[in-house]
């Protein structure tokens, strides 16, 4: 998902990268995305670190899925590229703060913690957002951390009660549809015919990626799920969504995280969000591939 936005500068203008507690703890996420930066050739971009656990509730993560370092299979070191020294919900209000109303769009791809504090602590500032579109929930797809929870959601439903509820346009993508995105043997060997540093570590993480979700779905690969965030944002026509009213389970625990998806509008409440439910594979991972190819010059 970053190598494909920060391979777009002339269609995303990344302002910053915020990361938090999720897949892994706080200190290895920010880490990871410094590495990308460095790897992208993207040293410009500032990373912030963000909040280190949910709003109310215990943290947790995903090691058995993305490895002890949240991104295994990758060359990990220590990247030379800095930390920002301020806090990335600061930052998320400062950068709003300096935004004509509508202008911002937000990518969170992890739990929400960081624009849930923002959106509870600023409310003043949900009107500077142009956009939220984010990796989390599902319907048709049923859970993947829990029977009817999908893990970024599940991780933090109290911030993704108050994302959902900000009032502002947001565009989903949930298992129901990165779970049509599946890395086939044929998009590693693509992957294995290039030579920069972001082909090889995209390479590494996906067959660690792979391992996991072979032998949970049985499945050829892995699905990709945050990428869909930025393919959505580069080329939507190769999405079809759904404008849905979605609600934040928050107080059952055998339910905890449900995203309840209104998709056929049986309770009257007003759709709050975009549902994208279906996605062309074959153009996905054909744009997936060129973006990765930049890299390659």
């Amino acid at each position: 998902m970053l190598f494909m936005a920060l391979a777009s500068p002339e269609q995303l203008n990344v302002l910053g990268i915020t990361t938090v507690a999720g897949n892994v703890p706080l200190h290895l996420t920010q880490r990871n995305a410094r590495l990308i930066c460095e790897w992208a050739g993207r040293e410009d971009v500032p990373v912030y670190a963000g909040c280190d656990r949910p709003l109310a509730r215990d943290l947790l993560t995903a090691e058995q899925v993305h490895g002890i370092e949240g991104i295994d299979g990758a060359p990990v070191r220590e990247p030379v590229k800095p930390l920002e020294s301020a806090h990335a919900v600061p930052f998320i209000c400062e950068t709003l703060e300096r935004s004509p109303e509508d202008s911002l769009t937000l990518v969170p791809t992890g739990p929400l913690t960081n624009i849930g504090q923002v959106l509870r602590d600023r409310p003043d500032l949900a009107s500077r957002i142009r956009e939220i579109v984010l990796m989390g929930g599902a319907m048709r797809e049923g859970g993947n951390m829990s029977p009817s929870a999908e893990f970024n959601i599940l991780v933090d439903p109290h911030a993704a009660e108050i994302v959902f509820g900000c009032g502002r346009p947001i565009t989903v993508a949930p298992l129901d549809v990165s779970h049509q995105v599946i890395v086939t043997r044929g998009v590693l060997d693509a992957l294995r015919e290039m030579t920069s540093p972001v082909a090889k570590a995209c390479l590494g993480m996906l067959e660690f990626f792979n391992r996991h979700d072979v032998a949970k779905y049985g499945t050829e690969g892995a699905p990709l799920h945050d990428p869909c965030t930025i393919a959505w944002l580069l080329r939507p026509e190769l999405f079809r969504g759904k404008m849905c009213n979605v609600e934040i389970e928050c107080v059952s625990e055998l339910t905890m995280g449900h995203t309840a998806v209104d998709f056929w509008g049986v309770t009257g409440r007003a759709p709050n969000a975009r549902w994208l439910h279906e996605v062309d594979a074959e153009g996905f991972f054909d744009f997936l591939l060129e973006i990765v190819a930049r890299y390659e010059t």
